[in-house]
């Protein structure tokens, strides 16, 4: 039996959901403080890796050590996955609010026990076993949380907002690694090497615990996304069921009608998170361990030029809103292959202001990806599918950009050649341009099968208006095209009578 054929009827002004701005800012808030604690995080482990090294891995030699900590850091993106899967179907069942609220909690948790594991001194083997499993439960909660994080934004933002409110999502990141870094930094400077080895190492993971309750008290007062909300009662008034009862599509049935869609995440993802982690999570143990540059100047340089990152990343969202998301994808992937030599022969210069701009280029580089990345995965992906869909594509590239420290780590090791970094930036560069060759704009438009939003009931008259002289110009194409149809048709009419 052939399903009913759908009637589509003219967008009035009705059609159009005007996004509550206090909603707004609070969905803003919430989403971007989980995404703050995540890499808060990272980015505590990333300027510990040498400690952590020590006190877990104290038998290995200084560059296993290392090699050995950022391997276990890389490790838990083999969970990810999996946790996007289950993350991603809970969402899409029952709502992105309540499974946002459970990641936060389950993060938090995983972190701070990894400053409550015992040395290896203490227990031997046990020890790294147990930070690995702590690694892993937060892989589990990380998997779903920074998918569900930027679709909530997303489907709370008006369309032609979703640059600048998607941007503050991983304004959070980068404020997450700043105030790890800044921790480490100033619990260091305050007690004596050996203390801090001893126990010191240990205050920043404990701090998970309070941002986490934050965290959780902020997600657990806001409401579910108006997308969501109008699509449950869109399927309910379609079949009479439940959505939670509802028919799924298979993850075969995904990949086979939206792979290009997987494809463009991927894509995006990689490039982004590779340039990530190279520059905040690898370069502390770069900069110390293979240059030999005092761990405490090299720290404050990086968080210096982290805090003007700050700076950048609404500018960027703000800015695609106006141009495009497009031009930064291709813009930050050019520059990743032209600019990605000189600014690591910049880093080797031991010049504190040749490292700065070294560093700063692959900054502003990465700001170029992550100012956009939030507001471009979720508009790809129709409402009923967006987490799960999401999440998977997210957290399988995860699996490659996750093993880029140690996987630079160990070339550099294995080559001695202090470029490596720079000659794997260049060649994840090239996924990132096909990627931004390849993707549609989603600046200004409505997420995939929605509805316009607007911020407000004038806005939303501008976009009814636009929609009709869109419609009123495809109207003219049309008859232009039947008028030549029909000169075409008189010629050959003229040129052979027999036709007519």
């Amino acid at each position: 039996m052939r399903p009913a054929k759908k009637i589509y009827k003219p967008m009035n002004i009705n059609d159009i959901t005007i996004i509550d701005d206090d909603k707004l800012k609070k969905a803003i808030t919430a989403a971007a403080l989980g995404n703050a604690m995540e890499w808060f995080d990272f980015g505590v482990y990333g300027f510990l890796a040498f400690v952590l090294g020590k006190v877990f891995f104290p038998d290995a030699s200084p560059s296993v050590q290392m090699i050995a900590s950022l391997g276990t850091f890389s490790v838990p993106f083999l969970v990810r996955p999996l946790g996007g899967i289950v993350c991603g179907i809970l969402g899409d069942r029952y709502g992105r609010q309540k499974i946002l609220a459970i990641t936060i909690i389950i993060m938090s948790l995983g972190t701070c026990s990894i400053g409550l594991i015992p040395s290896y001194q203490s227990i031997g083997i046990m020890s790294p076993v147990l930070l690995l499993i702590a690694k892993l439960v937060q892989g589990f909660s990380v998997g779903g949380e920074y998918s569900g994080a930027a679709i909530f934004v997303a489907e709370y933002s008006p369309d032609r907002k979703r640059g600048l409110m998607g941007s503050w999502l991983d304004f959070g990141s980068i404020a997450g690694f700043v105030i790890g870094a800044g921790v480490v930094v100033l619990i260091s400077s305050m007690i004596s090497d050996v203390q801090f080895e001893s126990w010191g190492w240990r205050i920043p993971f404990f701090l998970a615990l309070p941002l986490g309750a934050i965290g959780l008290y902020l997600r657990h007062e806001l409401e579910e996304t108006p997308a969501f909300q109008k699509h449950v009662e869109d399927m309910e008034a379609e079949s009479k069921v439940n959505l939670k009862n509802s028919p799924k599509l298979s993850y075969r049935e995904v990949a086979g009608k939206y792979w290009k869609s997987l494809m463009i995440c991927v894509g995006i993802v990689i490039v982004t998170n590779v340039t990530y982690y190279v520059l905040l999570t690898y370069m502390p143990s770069y900069l110390s361990h293979n240059l030999h540059y005092s761990e405490n100047h090299g720290v404050l340089i990086i968080i210096a030029v982290m805090v003007g990152m700050l700076f950048v990343q609404p500018i960027i969202g703000m800015t695609s809103d106006k141009i495009g998301r497009r031009p930064f994808i291709l813009g930050g992937s050019t520059g990743l292959f032209l600019l990605s030599y000189p600014a690591f022969l910049m880093i080797q210069t031991n010049s504190v202001g040749f490292i700065f701009i070294g560093l700063l280029i692959l900054a502003i580089l990465l700001n170029c990806f992550i100012g956009v990345m939030a507001s471009i995965l979720p508009a790809i992906f129709p409402t009923q599918i967006r987490y799960s869909a999401l999440a998977i594509a997210f957290n399988i590239s995860i699996l490659i950009a996750g093993m880029t420290p140690t996987i630079v780590a160990w070339m550099v090791e294995a080559t001695h050649n202090l470029n490596m970094p720079a000659f794997y930036l260049m060649g994840i560069s090239l996924i990132g341009l096909w990627t931004g060759i390849r993707m549609p704009e989603t600046a200004n438009k409505p997420l995939r099968g929605e509805t316009p939003t607007a911020s407000d009931r004038n806005e939303a008259k501008e976009i009814l208006s636009e929609h009709f002289d869109t419609i009123e110009q495809k109207v003219e194409e049309i008859d232009e095209k039947i008028a030549d149809l029909e000169r075409r048709r008189q010629i050959l009419i003229d040129q052979h009578p027999k036709l007519d």
